[in-house]
């Protein structure tokens, strides 16, 4: 028996305009003409959903709907990507346990307090690697303060995140030895150690509201890898200044592999470090 496919809806070039506007204007994420199709695509769902028959009916919905927070929170799911893994690019994280953790556990030895910003930490994989690494330099003794957070701008994600549950796919490059010492196995899933969860705390922030970054505490690292790949250079620009208001002097700040501040901004120094190249704060630096 053969169903009929609901008919798929056009995207004016004028609803195009509005819509990317409206994206960008509240998260960043910025759609060129050549990205038209897929934003098409990616929103068609969404219409049938709430019986739109045409993307202006949708963009009106997110403009003055009671309830367009929900939907936009939606519209975000849809249109972000969300691929992560434990211990992703491990040079760096290499640099981040055994070059920067040493470091900062001798500059603030007298304050005994350390704050790290996984900072669109998607399901959470990112700032729970960073907990495991951090708990097994040994360098942090229990009268130490240490705030882990992690935050993105998808719910659906954050979820994921605080129920701290893995399947296969999350451990492609993640050595026995810490799936063993840090994942209890249930059903064919992987529950993460409480004693590595709890030093975990999530949040939903949207990098490009003001008041919501007041939420976040200054910080002696931020880890933000592969999510600014996304914004234009005006959005990068705005993003990347956050981050170095929330930095501490001296702080780290961690991009992706293929990411760089170069045509952004001139106020970190870039650290080569013995196994990645790192971007600093000016203040407190290594002598």
């Amino acid at each position: 028996m053969l169903f009929d496919h609901p008919p798929r809806i056009d995207l004016t070039g004028e609803e195009f305009e509005l819509l990317s506007a409206f994206i960008y204007d509240y998260c960043g994420l910025y759609f060129d003409d050549s990205s038209k199709f897929l934003l098409e695509s990616r929103l068609q769902n969404r219409l049938r959903i709430h019986h739109f028959d045409s993307f202006l009916k949708y963009y009106q919905y997110l403009l003055y709907h009671p309830e367009k927070m929900k939907e936009i929170n939606e519209l975000i799911d849809v249109l972000t990507t969300n691929e992560t893994y434990f211990f992703r690019e491990m040079k760096q994280l290499d640099a981040f346990s055994m070059e920067i953790l040493p470091e900062l556990a001798q500059r603030n030895a007298r304050t005994k307090r350390l704050n790290i910003w996984s900072a669109g930490c998607s399901t959470g994989e990112e700032p729970y690697t960073l907990a495991i690494l951090l708990a097994r330099t040994g360098l942090f003794s229990q009268d130490w303060n240490i705030n882990i957070i992690g935050t993105d701008i998808s719910q659906r994600v954050l979820k994921t995140a605080r129920k701290a549950v893995y399947t296969q796919s999350s451990f492609r490059v993640t050595e026995k030895e810490y799936i063993n010492r840090y994942f209890n196995e249930i059903d064919g899933k992987c529950h993460l150690d409480d004693s590595i969860r709890s030093m975990v705390q999530f949040g939903h922030i949207n990098l490009l509201d003001g008041k919501m970054l007041g939420l976040i505490s200054a910080c002696d690292i931020i880890m933000c890898r592969n999510v600014i790949i996304y914004f234009d250079g005006n959005a990068k620009a705005r993003v990347v200044n956050s981050f170095h208001k929330k930095l501490s002097p001296g702080g780290y700040l961690l991009l992706g592999h293929s990411e760089s501040l170069m045509n952004i901004t001139t106020a970190f120094k870039l650290r080569h470090l013995k196994h990645a190249m790192v971007y600093q704060k000016a203040g407190e630096e290594h002598s």
